[in-house]
């Protein structure tokens, strides 16, 4: 029985490792799969799911228009699809996650999703606040602040390494605009209590 499944995390945990990995799996079993990335993310190259080890793969680019129930079910017509992975899940829309429900409950082919659960300002994606509502299996996917515990916020840096609670929620970029805390550091830094 297929199901939905949401890995989600603060940055540099290895989520795109993750997916790459899990999608490598079932190539190598013969099975087809879907790969999709946000299409506002071209840092490595258009249309490539890339992780910071060097691993990466094809992907087809979505949008806030992309009708995911559609481009799979037609994908799935020409060859019969094993999984669906989706890299940056938190840009997905309410509707899109709704796409994802229906890909599980009606084509019975798995979802995979990954992606951040907040922002840099503690408030969680559209695509990460559905996806944590509405997955069949949630995966807390880990990594360390500076001071060695568990990282699971996400702060902004300025082009000075400060941080900054300025700017957009979404603004793509990597280790020179954003940086994963622990709770205790991300709240002192940022002054969230204030």
């Amino acid at each position: 029985m297929a199901q939905l499944y949401f890995y989600y995390s603060a940055m540099n945990a290895g989520k795109s490792t993750s997916l790459l990995q899990s999608a490598y799996n079932y190539k190598e079993r013969g099975m087809q799969v879907a790969l999709f990335t946000i299409s506002l993310d071209n840092r490595f190259a258009d249309g490539k799911i890339a992780s910071r080890i060097g691993l990466q793969s094809d992907a087809d680019l979505f949008d806030q228009n992309t009708d995911f129930f559609a481009t799979v079910h037609s994908l799935h017509t020409k060859e019969k699809l094993s999984c669906v992975f989706i890299d940056e899940a938190q840009f997905l829309n309410k509707a899109q996650v709704k796409q994802c429900l229906q890909i599980v409950d009606q084509l019975d082919i798995p979802v995979l999703a990954y992606g951040l659960r907040t922002d840099f300002k503690g408030e969680t994606f559209s695509g990460s606040h559905y996806l944590l509502a509405w997955a069949d299996k949630l995966n807390e996917l880990k990594t360390i602040c500076h001071c060695g515990r568990k990282a699971n916020f996400v702060a902004k840096v300025d082009e000075n390494g400060a941080i900054t609670q300025e700017g957009a929620q979404v603004e793509i970029g990597g280790n020179e605009k954003y940086v994963s805390l622990c709770r205790r550091h991300y709240c002192e830094l940022t002054q969230f209590f204030d």
